[in-house]
Formats: C-alpha cells, sequence, structure tokens
C-alpha cells in the first residue's frame, strides 16, 4: 500500500484534498499530519475518519525530532504539503508564526523526506514531494491584460506571502541541490464548504446570517481569482501524479471578481434563501481601512495545467457560490463551533493525555 503524508489535512482545503485521496485510491494510505490550530478541524473529515486507509497524526511540522520519528515509523512514497499559517491580517500582527510554520516547518519537512527517502533502498525512485502554495506570492497585477504565468518574478507584499515566497524557493533549492523529486503548485483564492469563516465569503455568511456588519476594506475594489475548493482538490491529485518532477504550475478559475461585487452578491443570495426582503442584507455592508500593503489585483493564467495535464475547472463561480451558501445554512452548529472555539477546547482535551 502506498503511503502518502497530506499536511494540514484537517484545514480548509487540506480537508477536502484528504477526502478526494481516502475515496479515489482506496489502495493509498493516507497519512493526515496535523497540529490541530484554531484552523483545524476534524470535524471537516467525519465521513471519511473510519476508513481503513485513512490514519489522522497529530503533530507539529516545527518540530523536527517528531517528523524524523513520524517519516521512521510510516515510510512515506510521497508528501502534500498544505500545512500553513495563511491568514493575511494575522501575518501582520504576528509574522514570526508565519515564518516558523511556513519556511522552518517546509525545511523541516524537506529534511525529513529527504532523509527518510535516501535511507530506503530505492532512494528517491517513486517518491514525490509537493508543495502547495498561493498566487500571493507574485505580489499585485496593475495592468487589467496581464495575469500572474509560471514565470512572473516574486514580489511579495506581506509577510504572509513572504513566508511563502520562501517555502517555495526552499523546495525548489531541494530539488536543484539535492535531486529531490519536488513538484510546486500556486493556487487562487479558494471558496467551499468547511471554509474557516475569518476568510471573506465564510465571513459574509457568517455575519449575514447575524445581521452584523459586513466589513469591506477601503472601496472593496480588490480583485481576486476564485476556484471552488473541491476543484483545487482535483488539480492536487492531477499535479501530484501527473505534474513534471521540478515544474511548477499555476491553478485558477479564470474569474476574477471584486471584493465588494462578491459580497453585494452573497447578500441577494442570502436575502433569497433567508426569506428576507431584497436588499435587506446589503444595509450592513461597512467601509473599513483599508488593510496595509494590500494588494490590488490577483489572476492567474492557468493554460500550463490546464493544456499539459489536462485539469480545468468544473463549476462556474455563481453556482460554487449557491453551493458554498448552501452548505453553511445546513451546517450551522459547525458554524457555530467554529466562531465559539468549542472544536479546539475539545481536542485540547482529546489529545491531553497523549
Amino acid at each position: 500500500m502506498k503511503t502518502i503524508i497530506i499536511t494540514g489535512g484537517a484545514g480548509f482545503i487540506g480537508s477536502h484534498v484528504v477526502r478526494l485521496f481516502v475515496t479515489k485510491y482506496p489502495d493509498y494510505h493516507i497519512i493526515n499530519l496535523d497540529a490541530l490550530t484554531y484552523a483545524g478541524n476534524l470535524a471537516n473529515l467525519t465521513d471519511i475518519e473510519n476508513e481503513p486507509n485513512y490514519t489522522f497524526v497529530r503533530g507539529d511540522i516545527t518540530d523536527a525530532a517528531f517528523l524524523a520519528e513520524l517519516f521512521g515509523k510510516y515510510q512515506p512514497e510521497g508528501v502534500i504539503h498544505l500545512a500553513a499559517e495563511s491568514h493575511v491580517d494575522r501575518s501582520i500582527t504576528d509574522p514570526m508564526s508565519f515564518v516558523m510554520t511556513n519556511v522552518v516547518g517546509t525545511v523541516n519537512l524537506l529534511n525529513a523526506a529527504k532523509k527518510s527517502w535516501l535511507d530506503s533502498e530505492s532512494g528517491f525512485d517513486g517518491k514525490r514531494f509537493y508543495h502547495v502554495s498561493t498566487d500571493e506570492v507574485y505580489g499585485s497585477l496593475h495592468n487589467p491584460d496581464e495575469f500572474f504565468t509560471e514565470e512572473t518574478a516574486y514580489d511579495p507584499q506581506s509577510p504572509y506571502s513572504a513566508s511563502k515566497a520562501a517555502s517555495d524557493h526552499f523546495v525548489r533549492a531541494y530539488g536543484n541541490t539535492y535531486k529531490m523529486p519536488v513538484v510546486l503548485s500556486n493556487c487562487s483564492n479558494n471558496y467551499g464548504p468547511n471554509h474557516f469563516p475569518e476568510k471573506l465569503i465564510p465571513l459574509m455568511i457568517h455575519n449575514i446570517q447575524q445581521n452584523k456588519p459586513l466589513p469591506v476594506y477601503g472601496k472593496g475594489e480588490n480583485v481576486r481569482d476564485w476556484l471552488f475548493v473541491v476543484d483545487h482538490a482535483r488539480a492536487i491529485d492531477t499535479v501530484f501524479h501527473k505534474g513534471k518532477q521540478g515544474e511548477t504550475y499555476n491553478i485558477g478559475g479564470f474569474n476574477e471578481w471584486k471584493n465588494i461585487d462578491i459580497v453585494h452578491l452573497l447578500c441577494r443570495v442570502m436575502d433569497e434563501k433567508l426569506g428576507r426582503p431584497a436588499g435587506t442584507s446589503s444595509q450592513l455592508i461597512t467601509y473599513v481601512t483599508d488593510r496595509a500593503g494590500h494588494d490590488l489585483r490577483y489572476a492567474i493564467d492557468a493554460n500550463k495545467i490546464m493544456n499539459e495535464l489536462g485539469w480545468e475547472p468544473s463549476l462556474q463561480f455563481e453556482e460554487g457560490l449557491n453551493k458554498t451558501v448552501d452548505w453553511f445554512l445546513a451546517n450551522q452548529e459547525w458554524l457555530n463551533n467554529v466562531t465559539s472555539g468549542a472544536y479546539q477546547g475539545y481536542y485540547q482535551d482529546m489529545y491531553a493525555n497523549r
């Protein structure tokens, strides 16, 4: 049975990747490695937690000794690395946490994988280290006809994107220096079920439900390219199995929206689904001081992964957004537990004596 470690597998994107691999590849043993910080939630995976090819391990990628023990125990052939601190606002107030998890944690993983694989009889043969990154490493686009490609120069503008850029460079350096079998991808903004409600779309859904203000940075003119999270999980599956060693693949939906337009669309959708008069929720929109270093526009050119590997997004944004809203409305208990921190207390008690 082929063993794959997926880091950050209890998080938003990671849980969808874990679910896909566990259900699609019954001959793979999927190790879900997650520290269960505030955004990690095993309730995201209750539907597959008892599958025979799934194992959850709680652990921190900043702990090199722990990783050495983990790799020694499971001898994985593959690593799909998603674990990361990812919220830009948090990176502005606490950049060192992002350096530790995103940079030091990634290097620890690289070292653990390298040693484990070189110590094995087959060496690097049949192995793969897949690093999942973000389009934010490229900085901000100012020309409306310009898109991020795999050749775009890095220009990170926040502590978060700087930490991800550094981790990307380390992965490529290990591929070049040690000939490790690495592959990378940089994806646009994700949305969908299980999204932690500090990010734009789930935050707005939650606040509309609660009749709370809908905070919009500046004038809401910032543009992002949005991709349904299940389509990202499918892309990760494609890159892991078909991607060329040492290559980078940009993943996006060719789906640009201004933040303010998304908020207005959510207001209309939520008013309809909640049976409120049209325009009710839009009255909650509140403009707040713009975030420091707020990039104006991100847009991914995903032609490489589409043309070379045959992946393409399956959902249009409006359809995906409706699915997302329906999921949040049907999973109010999950949302309440996440926003109250109830899951974190549960995990602390569960693992207190382990």
